[in-house]
């Protein structure tokens, strides 16, 4: 009984997950709409700063922040 519902789970979720990429992806990308202004690409760097070293150099930050201000006891 267990399989069964493990693999109804699994087909709903698969179902679900397929529908909403469906859903967003984009339909007749390359028709431009009026008004429509998409600027200059990012180069490489800019992308994996904005990418990578950013959230990176956030995650650091914050986490430092946390160990520094930790106020509960040394054991």
């Amino acid at each position: 009984m267990d399989k069964k519902n493990a693999l109804r789970t699994g087909a709903v979720a698969t179902g679900t997950t397929l529908m909403m990429l469906l859903m967003s992806s984009p339909a007749l990308a390359l028709t431009r709409d009026d008004g429509d202004d998409p600027g200059s690409g990012l180069s490489v760097a800019e992308t994996l700063g904005l990418y990578v070293a950013a959230p990176i150099v956030l995650f650091l930050v914050i986490a430092g922040l946390v160990m520094v201000l930790d106020k509960s006891k040394k054991a």
